[in-house]
C-alpha cells in the first residue's frame, strides 16, 4: 500500500539553466568509452585488445574478483584505445563506433516466464549487470547475493536534474518489462519512489512495485533517502538500487534480445546557451554535444552529473556510466573585491546569510568557487539540517578520519553514499571534502569487512 512521506530537512538549490522540455537528437560521436573509474571498488581485467571488433553488449572488461560480472561495450565498433594511468591502471576503454557492426543477440524473452537463474544469467552475459548497485557501499551488486529489496527512485531532486516523467515518456512498456525482470531477483519488494502530488505520474501505473510518494526538498529524490524512510538497512542486509533509465535498458534487452544504450540526457547549467534534452548513447564523447552550445566568455566547469555530486571533466571526456545529466557552470576563479561585505542580493546561501533569502523563488548563477579553504572541523548541528536520515553525519565523518571501524558501523556508514551527504558538503562552513572522506571510509569497510 502506497503512502506519502513528508521530509522537512534538505535544501533546494535554485540554479539558472534548467533544461527546457525540448528533445533533440545529439550529434553522433565517433568515439564512446566505458570507464572502470565509474565503478567504485572495481579491479578490471581486459577482455579485448586494441583493434579488436566488438558488438554492442560484448564485454570490454570484467571484475577480477567477480569474473562473471561483465562490462559490455555501449556500441558496436572497433576498440580504438585503452587509456592507462599510473601503474598501468585502466582508465578508459574507447570504442570507435561502426553502425554496421551492430549488437550481440542474447535472445528475447518475457521475464515473467523465466526463473531467477535465467534472468540473472541474461543480465550477466549481456553486460547489463553493472546497472544494479548494492547498499551498503554503493558498488556494483554481487551476483551471488540475494537482496532483501530493490529500490528505484522515479524522480531526481538534485539541482537542474532531468525530469524523468519527460525522459521516460513513451518508454513505459520497457520500464515495466525491466521491473518485471528485477522482481524475479528478490523475494522481497521492488519499491518505486515518486514525487508527491503526482497522482497521474507517468510511472504511477507500474505493476509489481510498491509505490511511495515523497514530499520535500532535495535530497528527497535520492534513492538512499527513500530507502531509509521506507525500510532502513540493518547490518548484514543487502538491498539493490537501479536508476530509472537503467530499468529501461533492462526492459529493452528482454524485449528485443539486444543491448540498446540509447538514453536521454539533460544538458543544463547557466553556461549553456540552450539548456535542453538530448538523445544520445551511454559513454558518448561530449565534445560533439558541447561544441557550439556553450557561452564563450570566461572559464567554465563541465560536470558529468549534477553540480553537487557529479565529476569534473573536460570537453574531450566521456559521459559517465550512471549519469543522465551534463552541467556547465562558471569556474569562478576570478577575484571578487570585498565579496564578504557585499549584501549578496545575487548570492545564494544555505544559511540565509545574504539578502537573497528574501527572494525564495529567485534563480542563481552559482560558480564552483569554494570562497575559502579548509578550516577546523568543529561545527555541530549544521549537517543535520540537510540530511533527512537518523544518523549523525559529523560524528560519522570524524570516525572515518580516525579509522574507527566500530564507530563507522554504529554511526550508519552502511546506509549512505556520496550523493546522500553532498548537501552537507555544499553547506559546510569548514569547506570539508565530505564526499571524499565518506568514500574513503566505505573503501576501508569493504577492505576490512568485505
Amino acid at each position: 500500500m502506497s503512502k506519502t512521506i513528508k521530509l522537512r530537512k534538505g535544501l533546494n538549490i535554485r540554479l539558472k539553466g534548467k533544461a527546457e522540455p525540448v528533445l533533440e537528437t545529439a550529434p553522433p560521436a565517433e568515439l564512446y568509452a566505458l570507464k572502470p573509474t565509474d565503478f567504485p571498488g572495481l579491479t578490471p581485467r581486459l577482455s579485448v585488445k586494441q583493434g579488436q571488433v566488438v558488438k554492442a553488449g560484448e564485454p570490454l572488461f570484467y571484475d577480477k574478483y567477480n569474473p562473471e560480472v561483465l562490462y559490455g561495450s555501449p556500441v558496436g565498433g572497433t576498440v580504438f584505445l585503452i587509456n592507462r594511468g599510473e601503474r598501468r591502471k585502466i582508465l578508459e576503454v574507447v570504442v570507435k563506433a561502426d553502425a554496421a557492426t551492430g549488437a550481440a543477440d542474447f535472445g528475447s524473452a518475457d521475464p515473467l516466464s523465466l526463473d531467477e537463474a535465467a534472468v540473472r544469467e541474461k543480465l550477466l552475459s549481456s553486460g547489463l549487470w553493472p546497472l544494479i548497485r548494492r547498499r551498503p557501499y554503493g558498488v556494483v551488486a554481487r551476483p551471488a547475493e540475494k537482496p532483501r529489496d530493490i529500490f528505484i527512485s522515479g524522480f531526481d531532486s538534485a539541482p537542474l536534474a532531468p525530469d524523468y516523467e519527460f525522459v521516460l515518456k513513451g518508454q513505459e512498456k520497457q520500464f515495466q518489462t525491466g521491473v518485471n525482470a528485477l522482481k524475479k531477483l528478490t523475494s522481497g519488494k521492488v519499491y518505486l519512489g515518486l514525487p508527491a502530488g503526482s497522482g497521474n505520474h507517468l510511472l504511477g501505473q507500474t505493476k509489481n512495485v510498491e509505490i511511495n510518494y515523497f514530499d520535500g526538498p532535495h535530497p528527497a529524490g535520492n534513492v538512499g533517502i527513500q530507502l531509509h524512510q521506507i525500510s532502513p538497512l540493518n547490518k548484514g542486509e543487502v538491498v539493490w538500487t537501479v536508476n530509472p533509465q537503467d530499468v529501461v535498458f533492462i526492459g529493452r534487452l528482454f524485449e528485443t534480445g539486444k543491448v540498446d544504450f540509447t538514453k536521454i540526457i539533460a544538458l543544463t547549467g547557466s553556461e549553456v546557451l540552450r539548456p535542453r534534452y538530448l538523445k544520445t548513447t551511454l559513454g558518448t564523447r561530449l565534445c560533439p554535444i558541447l561544441e557550439g552550445n556553450l557561452k564563450t566568455d570566461g572559464n567554465q566547469r563541465i560536470i558529468s552529473g549534477n553540480p553537487l555530486s557529479g565529476k569534473k571533466i573536460i570537453c574531450d571526456n566521456f559521459l559517465g556510466f550512471y549519469d543522465s545529466q551534463v552541467t556547465v557552470i562558471p569556474e569562478g576563479d576570478d577575484y571578487e573585491f570585498m565579496g564578504w561585505a557585499n549584501p549578496g542580493i545575487d548570492k545564494f546561501s544555505a544559511s540565509k546569510t545574504f539578502l537573497s533569502s528574501l527572494f525564495p523563488k529567485k534563480e542563481y548563477e552559482l560558480t564552483a568557487n569554494l570562497h575559502g579553504g579548509e578550516r577546523a572541523f568543529v561545527m555541530t548541528g549544521q549537517y543535520e539540517k540537510f540530511l533527512p536520515m537518523d544518523i549523525l553525519p559529523v560524528y560519522l565523518l570524524k570516525s572515518i578520519i580516525v579509522n574507527d571501524l566500530d564507530k563507522m558501523e554504529q554511526l550508519g556508514i552502511y546506509e549512505v553514499v556520496e550523493e546522500d551527504l553532498a548537501l552537507c558538503e555544499f553547506a559546510c562552513t569548514s569547506k570539508i571534502m565530505v564526499q571524499d572522506i565518506l568514500r574513503k571510509g566505505i573503501n576501508i569497510m569493504m577492505k576490512e569487512l568485505g
